[in-house]
Order: C-alpha cells, then sequence, then structure tokens
C-alpha cells in the first residue's frame, strides 16, 4: 500500500505594479470572479480582491497561479503554521 505524504510546497506571492503576479504553493482555487480570486494556500485562504482578474495560468500539479488585472487588496485569513494553537497554550508552553 502506497504511503501518502503531506508534502509542504514553498509559498509565495510576487505582484508588479499591481497589475499582475503570481502565487506559489496553492492547494486549491475555491472561487474567482472579475472581481475577485480566493485561492487555498499552503498558509490559508488568500483573497485578492480588484477588477478585471483574469486568471491566466493555473497548474495545480505545482501549485502556481498566475493572474492579471487592477488589484485593490491581497488578504489572508485561515489557519497559519507559525502559530498553532491557541493564545492559552503558547502563553503555557
Amino acid at each position: 500500500m502506497e504511503e501518502k505524504r503531506n508534502v509542504v510546497r514553498p509559498h509565495s506571492v510576487t505582484w508588479k505594479d499591481r497589475k499582475q503576479g503570481s502565487v506559489t504553493g496553492v492547494t486549491d482555487v475555491i472561487s474567482f470572479d472579475e472581481n475577485c480570486v480566493v485561492l487555498e494556500t499552503e498558509l490559508g485562504t488568500l483573497t485578492v480582491k480588484g477588477k478585471n482578474m483574469h486568471v491566466g495560468r493555473l497548474t495545480l500539479e505545482q501549485g502556481e497561479v498566475e493572474m492579471d488585472g487592477e488589484i485593490d487588496s491581497i488578504v489572508y485569513s485561515g489557519h497559519s503554521p507559525a502559530r498553532k494553537g491557541s493564545l492559552i497554550k503558547r502563553m503555557f508552553r
């Protein structure tokens, strides 16, 4: 029986002139339209908002997404491996 391994891909976000960018470490595309792209990454959910958003290249096997448009905001939400456990658990280690 083959053993599944959790492979953590490196995560990076790169933008040029707020018009085009790329994200690595993507595990899933939750949704996208011309105003918003929502990606699940190794470090949590990444929401990119703007106008005329377009996903140019999507390679989930490699965990890479390239997009362009007028980018207004980039926001992370959800889990982050750097902050495991509750605040109280971390205080009393």
